[in-house]
């Protein structure tokens, strides 16, 4: 499988990224620039954390409007694995692949440090290898990580239970109904605000994370049986 790495002025998570995937995963990936405008011969899509932009305006308000956005939309109406991370999250939103919006942190601080999440649905291509209310133990590192929706789209996301993870127990940013990370409707966008490319090893304090990109990779490989 191979994975694109798109890479922001301003993104500063893009080398976790592709450490996790190239390192651990053991699997082919690539940086790709902001204005690439072809993602076809990628597999996976990942949009890192950091800083795109220098957060002018407000946290991926001018990434939405980069040249490969164009073409990580079109990677997501083909059903391909699109997943944005942190500031990732933040752009999938502003770009409207995702609903919701994405507010300061309940404390106005930022926050940097391990919390649990709960797996709340592990019927899905990011989450098939955890159990069901698996707790796992992520990093955080955000300032505007407080996700928000009306009450209409919040019920529409737990009807579809396009919820994946919710803070368990320590809330970290206020963010509505715990959310830490969500998916469109046909599952194949997720967007969360945890860092899971941080949480591939034990050297790293915990390997949790590697199972969400091994979770990709095995139903990727479901899909495309290669025979010789």
């Amino acid at each position: 499988m191979k994975f694109a790495v798109i890479v922001f002025p301003g993104s500063n998570c893009d080398v976790d990224m592709y450490h996790a995937i190239k390192d651990e995963l053991g699997e082919e990936v690539d940086y790709v620039w902001h204005d690439t405008e072809s993602l076809d011969q990628y597999d996976g899509i990942l949009l890192p954390g950091g800083f795109s932009y220098g957060d002018y305006l407000r946290s991926g308000a001018i990434a939405r409007f980069s040249n490969v956005m164009d073409a990580v939309k079109k990677a997501a109406s083909q059903g391909k694995p699109v997943l944005g991370v942190c500031n990732g999250f933040q752009i999938l939103l502003e770009a409207g692949l995702l609903p919701g919006a994405m507010r300061r942190n309940e404390n106005l601080k930022f926050i940097c440090k391990t919390v649990n999440l709960k797996v709340a649905n592990n019927e899905t291509m990011f989450t098939n290898a955890y159990g069901k209310d698996e707790v796992i133990a992520i990093p955080v590192a955000h300032g505007e990580g407080n996700y928000y929706c009306d009450e209409h789209t919040l019920q529409k996301l737990i009807e579809n239970n396009q919820i994946l993870f919710q803070y368990a127990g320590d809330n970290p940013n206020g963010s509505l109904q715990d959310i830490a990370g969500i998916t469109n409707e046909t599952g194949n966008v997720l967007g969360m605000m945890p860092h899971p490319e941080r949480a591939v090893s034990d050297l790293l304090g915990s390997a949790d994370g590697l199972k969400l990109f091994q979770s990709i990779v095995k139903q990727w490989r479901e899909q495309n049986v290669v025979t010789s």
